[in-house]
């Protein structure tokens, strides 16, 4: 879920927390919200995602382009780096996530996927040009990255919802 940080700050229980736009909070598991980088670092209205910990059996991240599943990688088994090409069943996932979802996302992202108590499951989904490759063909990645890195001028109609732009700020 998405919450403030100030919120998370209150959580007694161990979380997986990360900032869900940039870098800025770790990704990473907390013993609780007393762990995370506090008021003095991080402005406490600062959203965070804020899931429960799940063993994934596989992870998987698939480079998605114009509704098709272009290219793709194991990276994970049971939370331990493990690359490999993605299995049938990953990529099968990732054509009936399009199938079903494919018209709420850009045309041109990344998203991770994982087998979780025997069921497939999202795990995120992710700017391309701020993925790792992995092992999935690179030239084809490459692919996927320059469209979701294009000038504004060569944004289709479609992806032009999530071109995101800068909030400005008043000054002090």
């Amino acid at each position: 879920m998405l919450v403030a940080i100030g919120e998370a700050y209150e959580l007694r229980r161990p979380a997986f927390i990360k900032s869900p736009n940039d870098k800025n909070i770790p990704a990473m598991i907390y013993t609780d919200g007393s762990r995370l980088p506090g008021p003095d670092a991080v402005d406490r209205r600062t959203p965070v995602l804020v899931s429960d910990i799940v063993d994934f059996t596989a992870e998987y991240r698939l480079h998605l382009l114009d509704g098709v599943v272009y290219t793709g990688s194991q990276y994970a088994a049971h939370g331990r780096l493990h690359l490999g090409p993605p299995s049938t069943d990953a990529l099968a996932f990732g054509t009936d996530l399009i199938g079903g979802y494919g018209h709420t996302l850009p045309s041109a992202i990344v998203v991770d996927v994982g087998l979780v108590d025997g069921c497939w499951a999202v795990i995120e989904a992710n700017a391309a040009w701020a993925s790792g490759a992995y092992v999935a063909d690179p030239d084809l990645v490459l692919d996927v990255v320059l469209r979701a890195a294009s000038p504004t001028a060569s944004v289709t109609a479609r992806d032009r919802q999530f071109i995101r732009r800068p909030q400005l700020t008043a000054a002090l």
